[in-house]
């Protein structure tokens, strides 16, 4: 978002974590981009939050004196910055609070990402402060661009390999779904599976190879490059996206993603959900909580998979979350809050 604050022509400072191929300092499209030591995240909770302490410290540090907001999303951050500064602190909430909303109440704006987070928000803060609290939609991150690809018979996924994701889940279904259909169709799972990385480890990744045995299943492992990603969602028919209760799924990128290129979403009914896939309109929804979930899955996409002419309309429907999500129209609508901050 930092590049459509300056294209809006804003002065714009980007403070992130050091990446080893990634200069120091360097200025990008009108953004001053510096880079401040951090770590992976570790399995131990304790250790997060004191590695998180180190980073914020570090990071806190690099921000300009004259800024007028300052945007944060780390859990330390709000807390350690200076008094005099504190209204000019942005908080960008990106999954669901655990407590940590109570300790934010000098701050100038509690963000959430999607209207759960938001209500979620408001469970944790009292009525005389829940003024903080705005909603602004995460972007689809990128521009959409013109693609030339046969779309072929593949259900996707791209995220992290991790069971709240129900990677499991599906696997289990697309084998219902292959007795039904057949070999046709072909099912690719994009994400990182080690645990550095946010996945399940070695062994949730080796209960997903031998749920994909005898399947027509393809691992690809993390793909970071924008134009492959693209190549993925503008050939793939479906995106199945089916996050487990409990997964703190605040505002998942990669639907929108997914929907932007035409490929249809078929995920869990969650309420993080709710603001951009209609059922039976732009996607369809399967109920995550049935004691049979893999069945119920298999047939929802069985469902879809048969109905030609209602996947192409889902598919052209899909599209436009373009409108209401690009980076364009989201910087704007972060920019009017940041504005109210101000006055």
């Amino acid at each position: 978002m930092g590049q459509e604050f300056a294209a809006l022509g804003h002065e714009v400072v980007h403070i992130s974590r050091s990446i080893s191929n990634l200069p120091v300092r360097e200025k990008l499209n009108g953004v001053e981009y510096i880079r401040v030591k951090g770590y992976n995240t570790p399995s131990s909770l304790i250790k997060l939050k004191w590695l998180d302490l180190l980073y914020s410290l570090r990071a806190i540090k690099m921000i300009p004196e004259d800024s007028d907001i300052i945007v944060t999303n780390t859990f330390w951050s709000p807390m350690l910055i200076h008094k005099n500064l504190s209204r000019k602190v942005y908080v960008s909430v990106e999954r669901f609070p655990r407590g940590q909303m109570k300790f934010y109440k000098a701050v100038g704006r509690l963000r959430g990402c999607s209207p759960v987070i938001c209500e979620a928000i408001k469970s944790e803060v009292p009525s005389i402060h829940q003024n903080l609290i705005s909603y602004i939609p995460n972007p689809v991150p990128f521009d959409i661009v013109p693609v030339h690809i046969k779309r072929t018979k593949t259900i996707l996924f791209v995220g992290r390999l991790h069971p709240e994701k129900g990677v499991h889940i599906l696997l289990k279904s697309f084998k219902l779904l292959e007795k039904e259909v057949g070999k046709d169709w072909k099912l690719i799972i994009i994400g990182p599976s080690n645990v550095q990385d946010g996945g399940g480890g070695d062994a949730y990744c080796k209960a997903l190879n031998d749920l994909s045995s005898d399947l027509n299943v393809e691992f690809t492992g993390p793909i970071y490059n924008e134009k492959d990603l693209i190549s993925f969602y503008a050939s793939s028919t479906i995106f199945c996206y089916p996050v487990q209760q409990g997964s703190g799924d605040a505002a998942p990128v990669a639907p929108r993603e997914a929907m932007a290129y035409g490929c249809v979403p078929v995920v869990s009914e969650l309420a993080c959900f709710n603001d951009f896939i209609q059922n039976n309109i732009n996607g369809l929804t399967f109920n995550q909580n049935a004691a049979d979930q893999e069945f119920v899955l298999a047939q929802t996409l069985i469902k879809l998979i048969r109905d030609e002419k209602g996947l192409k309309a889902m598919s052209e429907a899909a599209k436009l979350i373009v409108k209401r999500y690009s980076p364009q129209t989201v910087a704007k609508l972060f920019v009017q809050d940041f504005k109210s901050l101000k006055t």
